[in-house]
């Protein structure tokens, strides 16, 4: 395993033993370690999942590792893999062993987590203006020296408040910071280069600054892969090279960091921000994909895309509770389980005794979510087929708010048999 991460603190988790704990579950697993499970590769669904229950494919998860790490390479930019994703140490270590050169967070608690596992390198893609959160980064900075992080600042008064904070704390070390960019209307970061450029100044003037590159975040204008809303992302992108070009003689080290690239627009990102610098792409939903957002918007899975991209590599499965009325199936999945914030969730395949199978389930929609059912909308066609009892797997749609409504989730390989289970911290 990678140097990026402590192996023997992401391998101890094979240590701990599940218990009620960890919803989905066999209740006969209680009281076994992680790793006394996965070493009799039980199959899930044999062992007696208490629905509903997410679960991971194994080679899925391969396949979309190698294929971002595979396309990163041959577009000449390094990948630091949002984490905030999946909060998963097993996760990243698998992304960190693939090449990529530091783990994305959106928060300082983020932060806290991965650094409980060693993480090195640490992009927080995010302002840090918190006197108590810049302490204790202060403090972690300090106490090793093997451990780098970059922050963003979009105002003078940010680099007030963080030159003041890292005063008090007594912080030796510098704080990393880029200069963010972004687009009007959207998230965090300056509007005009007048404003980028006081904000570069007056990090390069903060005695506990460091000024080393230029951020920016394309994904904020949204998902649309349309002509207009390609053509928007690329005038952003345009616009954030720009910017790079002009500060980077003022940054304050030499391999000047250039760093946007969400899940949708990663391909212009590396077509235009290249340049005498290092280009860090942040994507983080290309580890599962999904059957929706993503399948739909991804450089690697829309249509038109080259064969051989992403593949969803997560599933939702859950039983059917009840059947009240011609046409409809009450689901044990609601919205604590499943994401609904971008799509509802795809039913994929109906288990048929010992076999899943898909093709019943054409027409079938997942028309509204409670917080523990799901609406399923029958076809004429599947309405023998869905009864009292039946299983059904269902794909998703946005993952980053799938992963955190599970604390355990078993990875499975094409036989449906656990060789891992994946621990997330949110």
């Amino acid at each position: 395993m990678t140097s990026l991460i402590n192996a023997a603190a992401v391998a101890a988790l094979a240590h701990e033993r599940v218990d009620w704990r960890f919803k989905g579950l066999p209740a006969a697993w209680s009281g076994r370690t992680a790793e006394q499970i996965c070493a009799e590769a039980p199959v899930l669904f044999n062992a007696g999942p208490l629905g509903p229950v997410c679960v991971l494919s194994a080679e899925a998860l391969t396949h979309n590792v190698s294929t971002m790490a595979g396309w990163c390479a041959r577009h000449g930019v390094e990948l630091a893999p949002h984490g905030k994703t999946h909060m998963s140490p097993q996760l990243v270590a698998r992304q960190f062993d693939a090449g990529a050169c530091a783990v994305t967070a959106a928060t300082i608690s983020q932060v806290r987590t991965y650094r409980a596992f060693g993480v090195r390198e640490v992009i927080l893609a995010n302002e840090l203006v918190d006197a108590a959160g810049l302490a204790w980064l202060a403090a972690e900075l300090d106490s090793d020296p093997d451990f780098r992080l970059i922050c963003w600042v979009d105002s003078v008064r940010g680099v007030e408040l963080m030159t003041t904070a890292l005063q008090a704390a007594g912080a030796r070390r510098p704080v990393e910071v880029c200069v963010e960019i972004g687009a009007g209307g959207t998230r965090t970061g300056c509007r005009d280069d007048r404003g980028a450029d006081a904000v570069a100044a007056a990090a390069v003037a903060s005695p506990r600054l460091r000024l080393v590159g230029v951020a920016g975040y394309e994904a904020a204008l949204g998902h649309d892969v349309s002509a207009a809303g390609v053509e928007s992302v690329r005038d952003y992108l345009t616009w954030l090279h720009r910017v790079a070009t002009r500060l980077a003689p003022v940054c304050e080290i030499p391999d000047v960091v250039v760093t946007a690239g969400g899940s949708t627009h990663f391909d212009l990102a590396a077509q235009i921000l290249t340049g005498d610098w290092r280009t860090i792409l942040r994507s983080g939903a290309y580890l599962t994909n999904d059957d929706g957002l993503y399948l739909r918007t991804s450089p690697l899975t829309r249509p038109g895309a080259a064969p051989g991209g992403f593949v969803a590599a997560m599933q939702l499965w859950a039983q059917v509770c009840s059947r009240p009325e011609s046409g409809l199936a009450l689901v044990t999945m609601g919205r604590r389980d499943v994401s609904f914030d971008q799509d509802l969730p795809v039913p994929q395949q109906l288990r048929c005794g010992s076999n899943w199978v898909g093709e019943v389930l054409a027409g079938c929609e997942v028309v509204k979510l409670n917080d523990q059912h799901a609406f399923l909308r029958l076809s004429p066609a599947a309405e023998e087929a869905v009864e009292v009892g039946s299983w059904i797997a269902f794909g998703v749609s946005h993952p980053c708010t799938v992963f955190d409504k599970w604390q355990l989730i078993p990875v499975v390989d094409e036989r449906g048999r656990v060789v891992e289970l994946v621990r997330t911290f949110f």
